[in-house]
């Protein structure tokens, strides 16, 4: 039985120091190492070891009992949050580290949600009972209220062979079927563990236990009884099908892609296809390997439920299917941020955006932009520490120095009513024209296509080519330039020719036309917020929010229990990015700050950054608004607000 699961927590929880256990337990390494003396399995890379975090998701392969498993450790810092998300959406299980000296913290929820977005089941270890200040029994009943009621602590059951009376219970009273079996013939051992079984799977039980992965108390009776508990069922005589978890790309630029594989095998030289619907690519895997630690041994045949990487494949993309699983990448963990990338005059152009293009294809969420106009690359970062450990990548990798511009919020816009839109693209011997509703979505819904042109008006080709230019790139909006979002675009109509539409006719008219209906909505700008979670002294409740309104921020009611007052709430990135600084200041570092993302809302000073940002959409080089017609011969430009009197189709 192959079973992959992932090590997660809040940064400095144990996360690697509880896996190097696991490691030497189940004999796959001869001593454990640790963060501090620089020397773990699985923190190999040499930023990792100086820095003393987990940036990249590593493996590591071991047996225990009939199982192979896979173990994934992931970063536990905020900023690199997309490569812990990319590493969730092919687990088994997960095992959630929580620090029993300090309790849930932020990025803790974070984990929590995204393992809930991914269906993914788990086990708590709540680590570090050995601290002083350890208190696991209220960190149990803070999991329960900020996380799930139904987390049990079996702690005191790896000691039994016999299930409590309390644990019986709280299995029964969480399946009906199990209940009426337990008021009308009592405890069935076998009943309750296979029931437990799907439980655990189903994610409608949490089993934690505790101990300290650093003296190692507590980590091996802990995994035994998670091996006992988990199952996974994957069918070798399906056809192939995997999912494209990691992309890394050896000194000599051969390109290695990890997946794990769903259904099916895989064999050296098999075909692969991949990609995305109307676009999908076939290529041989040249190798395949098996990855532990740094280290991979290659592999003649890879079974269903196996991580395997290889080598052969151009093209892939992060998260996206491969075989007969057809699935397009999609995160939640998406930066706020964006920097400028420097380097000196004396390096190529070329040379620096090959290396970025190497580290977006790593890492998508850097979202590499290079701006032709004014001949600067820009990089979409989760904060400064990512800054930092770029420039270092960078150095040690490719053997050149760039640094970073200071972070900038990263602004988005959006529309706030409905409108159609026109683009007539006519020069000589060229013919296209598209029309277009635009109007305002759900917020967080991207930009979203739908299609209600009759095939009598334009081929269904045509159509699909209009889509497909729509939803090829990202697009702009009028206020700053930065990235269009939450709108949705309906195909309504279009037209061709027979002899003259060729080449990139509908991009010119698709483009055009989503512009021209920008100029007629109400633009806003939106901006990234925290919603955040605080927790201090009802002494310094005041002071708090006071500075949440001076934030822009919004807030409930706040409560208060025990002394304590604790304030929920959302505010802006830009207004509150440096307040932890000074909150752990004035609370002498005795109270809670929790900050997570919380998407994108109006932006609180929308004319300010308009002037700041001084953005010329006349000057656009990529959009224009004005459409193109052609008289006796020539072609002639036609001005947004006068282009839809001259439309063809009206």
């Amino acid at each position: 039985m192959y079973k992959t699961i992932g090590i997660l927590a809040h940064v400095d929880s144990g996360k690697t120091t509880f896996s190097e256990q696991l490691l030497f337990h189940t004999h796959s390494i001869r001593q454990r190492g640790r963060v501090d003396h620089q020397d773990t399995f699985l923190d190999s890379h040499e930023i990792e070891k100086n820095r003393g975090i987990t940036i990249f998701a590593d493996q590591a392969r071991f047996q225990h009992g009939d199982s192979t498993y896979y173990l994934i450790d992931t970063p536990g810092h905020v900023d690199f949050s997309p490569e812990m998300e990319r590493a969730i959406q092919v687990m088994d299980y997960a095992i959630v580290l929580v620090n029993a000296a300090d309790g849930i913290e932020g990025h803790t929820e974070t984990v929590w949600q995204l393992l809930d977005k991914y269906n993914v089941p788990v086990f708590f270890f709540l680590n570090k009972t050995d601290r002083e200040g350890a208190d696991p029994e209220a960190v149990l009943q803070e999991m329960k209220h900020e996380l799930t009621p139904d987390v049990f602590d079996m702690t005191k059951e790896f000691s039994n062979e016999e299930l409590s009376e309390e644990f019986i219970e709280f299995i029964a009273e969480r399946d009906e079927g199990l209940l009426e079996h337990y008021m009308e013939w009592g405890y069935d051992a076998q009943l309750w563990r296979q029931t437990l079984i799907s439980m655990i799977r189903d994610r409608r039980i949490f089993l934690s236990g505790s101990g300290s992965a650093l003296k190692d108390i507590g980590v091996l009776t802990f995994f035994e009884k998670l091996d006992a508990l988990t199952e996974t069922s994957y069918d070798e005589e399906q056809p192939f099908s995997a999912k494209a978890y990691k992309i890394r790309h050896e000194a000599n630029g051969t390109r290695v892609t990890f997946f794990k594989i769903l259904s099916g095998t895989l064999r050296v030289r098999d075909e692969i296809e991949y990609g995305e619907p109307g676009s999908r690519k076939r290529e041989k895997a040249t190798q395949l390997r098996v990855y532990s630690g740094a280290k991979f041994q290659p592999a003649e045949l890879a079974h269903a439920g196996e991580l395997i990487a290889a080598t052969g494949l151009s093209e892939t993309a992060i998260g996206e299917g491969v075989g007969t699983l057809i699935h397009s990448p999609s995160t939640d963990t998406i930066p706020a941020l964006k920097s400028k990338v420097l380097f000196e005059d004396s390096l190529s152009v070329k040379e620096v955006l090959k290396a970025f293009q190497f580290l977006d294809a790593e890492d998508p969420s850097l979202h590499i932009n290079w701006d032709e106009h004014f001949q600067e690359l820009h990089i979409h970062v989760m904060g400064v520490i990512q800054l930092e450990v770029l420039e270092q990548i960078v150095k040690d990798r490719f053997g050149f120095t760039v640094t970073f511009g200071n972070p900038e919020i990263l602004y988005k816009e959006t529309i706030t009513d409905s409108v159609t839109g026109y683009g007539h693209f006519e020069p000589l011997r060229h013919y296209a024209e598209v029309h277009l509703k635009i109007e305002a979505a759900e917020r967080g819904s991207g930009v979203t296509l739908s299609n209600l042109c009759h095939a009598d008006e334009l081929s269904t080709g045509n159509q699909n080519l209009v889509l497909h230019h729509l939803s090829e790139r990202d697009h702009h909006g009028l206020l700053t330039g930065s990235p269009l979002t939450d709108v949705h675009i309906t195909l309504l109509t279009g037209r061709g020719h027979k002899e003259h539409t060729s080449g990139g006719d509908f991009r010119e008219a698709a483009y055009r036309a989503l512009r021209q209906g920008l100029e007629k909505a109400q633009n806003r700008l939106l901006e990234p917020m925290y919603r955040f979670k605080i927790s201090t002294s009802i002494d310094f409740m005041g002071k708090v929010l006071s500075d949440i309104q001076q934030a822009h921020g919004k807030f409930d009611a706040p409560h208060t229990a025990d002394g304590k007052v604790f304030i929920e709430g959302t505010v802006p990135v830009a207004t509150f990015m440096n307040y932890s600084t000074e909150f752990a200041s004035f609370t002498h570092g005795k109270g809670s700050l929790n900050l997570l993302f919380g998407g994108y809302d109006f932006c609180h000073n929308e004319e300010e950054i308009i002037q700041q940002i001084q953005y010329d959409k006349e000057a656009d080089p990529a959009y224009t608004s004005t459409s193109i017609f052609c008289a006796k011969g020539h072609g002639y430009k036609v001005p947004w607000d006068e282009a839809e009197a001259a439309m063809h189709l009206l």
